[in-house]
């Protein structure tokens, strides 16, 4: 195995990133889409789930699940107090037909990490803390990182109890079903209370890193986003007996839509709008649809932009709607601001990995939103493809590592004793 370009000699420690990642390759596999099909509490996701209890317990970690479902594996100091934590982790969800590296990379990295600690005889000062924060990609109930929006008191935890899948289930319904008792699902003080820095390590998605020839880079902040719904009613009817001229077809009105969020972030150098889910009811092929929905994505480093971009998508929705005869709701379902990483801690990251550069992201992730409430940071390991939420996504094996090793690195320099 050849070292690849911006990667850093590591050592051998347990089984590594790669090791542990092979031992999931086949969990969650999508025949269908291609990737990996990991939805919270599918079939999948609970094997990912207890394969990382079960991984932390092999290591000698103390495992509990929150009232949230977010799991932990502590590392403690042997003075009995989990305070001051410094905490690592990711998710192991995806969205449908993903790749194998995002969410999984930054789990299987914090486990090779507390082996390269272990290795290195590290006895630490502070407590270390691994978690596993569920729905981070919202792929079942529309919430991107619903797990870390729940601790921090950042949704409703009526609204996420009432939310409902693809299927009609109840979030209340699921997590019942999974373990947990929904009336206590919401936020935990107690538990942010314990974290005093989180520092999360993720695939990164994009080509920076490609073209700095690097492995690894610090994170900087992650743009703003959030997702909408679009909900376009009209007059479901019979394909056959309805003359196009007696139509107010939804679908129609839906197709212009598309066009209009593209054409919104256009107007917007650096914004990007997306549809990526279109879900006609009842959704037969011979039958005009009384309603579609449209699902959508905006982002920019501005706030003030993607209101902007989500405020002219409306109105052109509105219009597109009012042509075809049809009315239009705008539902917004998650919003996160422009999120800068905290200067202090990220200038010691650093300090501690001084050849990384710096890189800011397009996509969301659980340290964004934590980082309102505690400090928090990232590390971006290189994706030679670029490509993500894909089954394209990859990771090189050494640069897998050389993530790994960094993250232990900046572990030890946080928990560590002097």
């Amino acid at each position: 195995m050849s070292t690849a370009p911006g990667a850093v000699a590591t050592t051998t420690a347990g089984p590594g990133v790669t090791g542990l990642l092979a031992g999931i390759a086949a969990t969650g596999r999508d025949t269908g889409r291609g990737g990996y099909s990991r939805a919270l509490y599918s079939t999948a996701e609970q094997e990912l789930r207890e394969w990382f209890l079960d991984e932390a317990r092999h290591r000698g970690l103390d495992t509990e699940t929150d009232r949230n479902g977010a799991l932990w594996a502590w590392w403690d100091t042997g003075s009995g107090s989990r305070q001051d934590a410094v905490v690592t982790g990711s998710h192991l969800d995806s969205v449908p037909g993903g790749g194998a590296f995002d969410g999984p990379l930054g789990v299987a990295s914090a486990l090779a990490a507390v082996d390269h600690l272990r290795s290195r005889g590290m006895a630490p000062r502070r407590p270390i803390a691994l978690a596993v924060f569920p729905e981070e990609e919202g792929s079942r109930f529309g919430v991107a990182c619903f797990g870390s929006r729940l601790l921090t008191g950042a949704i409703d935890p009526d609204k996420a109890r009432n939310l409902r899948d693809p299927d009609g289930d109840t979030f209340a319904d699921v997590a019942a079903a999974a373990g947990l008792d929904p009336r206590f699902v919401g936020p935990d003080p107690e538990a942010v209370g314990r974290i005093g820095a989180f520092v999360e390590l993720h695939v990164e998605q994009g080509r920076g890193l490609v073209d700095l020839d690097r492995a690894v880079a610090v994170g900087s902040s992650i743009l703003g986003h959030g997702r909408w719904r679009l909900t376009v009613a009209g007059q479901g009817n019979h394909a056959g007996t309805t003359l196009m001229e007696d139509r107010r077809d939804p679908m129609v009105a839906a197709a212009a839509m598309v066009q209009a969020v593209r054409d919104a972030a256009l107007r917007h150098p650096g914004a990007r709008a997306t549809v990526g889910r279109i879900e006609p009811v009842p959704g037969g092929t011979n039958v005009i649809a009384s309603c579609v929905n449209l699902w959508i994505d905006v982002r920019h480093q501005d706030d003030a932009v993607t209101a902007a971009v989500v405020e002219r998508i409306h109105a052109e929705a509105i219009r597109a709607a009012a042509a075809e005869g049809c009315t239009v709701r705008l539902n917004e379902e998650s919003l996160s601001p422009t999120v800068h990483f905290d200067p202090a801690l990220r200038g010691r990251v650093g300090e501690l990995l001084p050849d990384a550069p710096v890189l800011d992201t397009g996509a969301g992730h659980d340290a964004g939103v934590l980082a309102a409430r505690l400090p928090t940071a990232m590390l971006f390991v290189r994706n030679p493809t670029g490509i993500s939420h894909s089954p394209q996504e990859h990771v090189e094996d050494d640069d897998a590592e050389a993530g790994a090793l960094a993250l232990a690195d900046v572990l030890q320099g946080l928990a560590g004793r002097e």
